[in-house]
């Protein structure tokens, strides 16, 4: 029986759920892997993920469609993108089959914790992998833990989707050739001054401009960039320093093959801001985040489409890639998990 809960006003926060997935890498291999309803982890004081920060993670979600179903989205390429982030942190890599199926036995143990369709929550699922055992010398672990959690979470945005302020950052994100494409919990740990930092000046966000010349635009501390030009065209920025965002690649496949929008992924210079029609950030938290000011030290760069509400292309690519994920859009063929 779904849980009593006042579903349209939770919050994005963390609430305990009934079970959660844990597998076990010693000598070599994984463990089956359990379901249990321990949410804590007890690890040794030397543990590799507390010396070194051998540790990554990924973020999906699970929601009730229109037509009662339980579903989750892509979670293929969740799975791909964790091993391709525990191949550069050497970590074992979770089989990807596994990977989706652990999320679906994952849900399925929590299924009155998803939030019925209209309520404007989801239910949020965590995976994540670390460094396990106690490791000294600088090295990677021997032994890991994959876990998955989940915990229903309310919508991003409360009251609707409303523009945010942001500033263009002068720290930097990653290194040219370091872990920005890929999600390292260390990545994040870098960029929490930075973002506390401009929480307390007034601003969502940072801006971050490719690390060697502090010219072109990369993401934010957690989400990737979209633009719109004057003539209608979605932009995108190319970097191998970003994180490939699975809702950006939606994005683009639902621009191109749903709207019919012409599509770029190339370099953007951050004098290019200044003429775009609509900006906005893209994950799997909000979707789209629109963007209706810039701070650019000390230049204020007003976007057209303003403080008030999303703009036209932005709301609509928004609107469209929200009905393929809650069933009233037809999706593409992979794209919807069915849990039940």
């Amino acid at each position: 029986m779904a849980k009593d809960l006042d579903w349209s006003n939770l919050s994005f926060s963390y609430t305990k759920t009934d079970k959660r997935f844990v597998s076990q890498y010693k000598n070599g291999s994984w463990d089956e892997g359990v379901l249990t309803s321990d949410e804590n982890i007890v690890l040794n004081e030397c543990a590799c993920v507390f010396q070194y920060a051998q540790t990554c993670f990924e973020g999906l979600k699970a929601y009730t469609t229109k037509d009662g179903k339980i579903v989750t989205f892509r979670p293929d390429l969740n799975a791909k993108r964790m091993a391709d982030s525990c191949r550069m942190l050497e970590m074992p890599v979770f089989p990807e089959d596994r990977f989706v199926q652990a999320v679906i036995d994952t849900v399925k143990a929590n299924i009155d914790w998803v939030p019925p369709y209209g309520s404007g929550a989801t239910l949020y699922i965590r995976p994540y992998m670390f460094g396990s055992n106690a490791v000294i010398g600088v090295k990677p672990a021997d032994e890991y833990q994959f876990r998955i959690l989940v915990t229903p979470v309310g919508p991003y945005f409360k009251g609707g989707v409303k523009p945010i302020t942001v500033r263009i950052s002068d720290l930097d994100r990653a290194a040219p050739h370091g872990t920005g494409h890929i999600k390292a919990g260390l990545n994040y740990a870098m960029s929490l001054h930075n973002i506390m930092d401009a929480h307390r000046n007034g601003y969502a966000e940072n801006i971050y401009l490719d690390p060697a010349s502090h010219t072109y635009l990369e993401e934010t501390g957690g989400a990737n960039i979209l633009c719109v030009t004057k003539d209608g065209k979605l932009v995108t920025p190319k970097s191998d320093s970003i994180l490939p965002s699975i809702t950006r690649r939606s994005l683009v496949h639902v621009a191109k093959e749903y709207l019919n929008i012409e599509v770029e992924e190339r370099k953007i210079h951050k004098d290019e801001l200044s003429q775009m029609q609509e900006i906005g950030l893209c994950g799997t938290a909000a979707v789209i985040s629109p963007i209706g000011k810039i701070h650019d030290h000390g230049k204020e760069i007003l976007v057209p489409s303003g403080m008030e509400s999303i703009g036209p292309v932005l709301g609509k690519l928004r609107e469209t890639l929200t009905g393929i994920q809650m069933g009233t859009i037809n999706a593409p063929e992979g794209w919807i998990k069915e849990i039940k």
